[in-house]
């Protein structure tokens, strides 16, 4: 672990800690099938039903 802490500041590590995150934001969201059962605050629908 000293190797790395040598390399590499804390400053940076915590940056890329708090980017983690923030990358999901950019992915492409999984194709959701429309006759797929849900379920809203109780409620059991299709997903079709939703939009």
């Amino acid at each position: 672990m000293s190797f790395f802490t040598r390399k590499i500041s804390r400053r940076t590590i915590m940056q890329a800690l708090i980017a983690l995150p923030a990358l999901s934001l950019f992915r492409k969201p999984p194709a959701a099938d429309p006759d797929a059962i849900v379920e809203v605050n109780g409620w059991i629908l299709k997903r079709s039903d939703l939009t």
